[in-house]
């Protein structure tokens, strides 16, 4: 009796169950929640319908089909590893790097198939080619403006596939062994030569500052002999506006004083010593301090 009552149930409400589940499966099918970090690209009947972004779509169930989950994040490709021939005939090796994102899905997805490997590929063609154009000096000095003539090159040949390059870096430049050790013998010929010229800028340099200094010294010994000769000429002017005004008399005291300056020079000497004097040198202290008296 009750498992009567039970299907007698069921077959009432089949269809009311039936088109419950159906809502519920439309509804499973028909939103779609997309991480922040990835973009879905739907398909209606195999063509492109839309690109869902972030959040809470809808679509519409068992006709739109969500064919591809595309991350978007920033992703680096393995160091690739290439040779390259510098214009001036030296062969390098350059190790890159590159990373990137996927701002547009829909042309990632049917325009191209291996994205990691295309990329590598054109990278390694515009890195030869952009070093070919450039001697080994050259690559090792600006290695900036490589990298920025690099990345503005791969940005231009991957804009159809809807990807944005974000940086491109070369990790090293490796050269062959004998190429490194010409190399080192030319750098160690430069530091030669640089210690070689700063010597000699350094001589002479010291030849400079020798003749300054004895030009200088030349030129306080002649303003020493202009000031000395400009003390006697004063003395020779007082001297003469005395003769003048004193008469003969000043011109005498003159005289003994130096007879007796030169009488203390002679008496002055060290140790034991004879000295000659002539007979009238007394009479020159005798007469000084005469005049010095006002006597004649």
């Amino acid at each position: 009796m009750d498992n009567q009552v039970a299907m007698d149930f069921a077959g009432a409400n089949i269809v009311w169950l039936l088109l419950a589940a159906f809502v519920i499966l439309c509804i499973l099918l028909g939103v779609r929640i997309v991480p922040q970090s990835e973009k879905f690209v739907v398909e209606r009947f195999g063509r492109l319908r839309t690109v869902l972004g972030p959040g809470i779509n809808l679509i519409v169930p068992f006709i739109d089909k969500v064919r591809h989950r595309i991350s978007i994040l920033e992703r680096q490709l393995p160091d690739a590893t290439q040779d390259a021939i510098t214009s001036d005939n030296v062969l390098v090796q350059v190790e890159t790097s590159v990373f990137y994102r996927i701002l547009e899905p829909e042309k990632t997805v049917y325009r191209i198939r291996d994205v990691d490997g295309a990329i590598a590929t054109t990278v390694a063609g515009i890195v030869r080619a952009a070093i070919g154009r450039m001697e080994l000096d050259e690559v090792q000095s600006n290695r900036s403006e490589l990298i920025g003539e690099i990345k503005s090159n791969v940005e231009d040949a991957v804009d159809n596939w809807g990807i944005e390059v974000t940086r491109a870096e070369i990790l090293d430049v490796n050269l062959d062994e004998a190429t490194r050790q010409a190399m080192l013998q030319q750098l160690n010929a430069e530091r030669a030569r640089r210690a070689q010229v700063t010597e000699a800028e350094g001589q002479r340099r010291a030849v400079e500052l020798q003749a300054d200094a004895e030009l200088y010294a030349a030129e306080q010994a002649a303003k020493a002999r202009r000031i000395t000769a400009d003390a006697e000429a004063y003395a020779t002017q007082v001297i003469a506006k005395a003769i003048q005004d004193n008469g003969i008399e000043a011109a005498q005291f003159q005289v003994a004083l130096k007879q007796v300056d030169a009488l203390t020079a002679v008496g002055a000497g060290e140790g034991k010593q004879t000295v000659i004097l002539p007979a009238n040198a007394l009479d020159a202290f005798a007469d000084a301090f005469k005049m010095l008296k006002g006597g004649r």
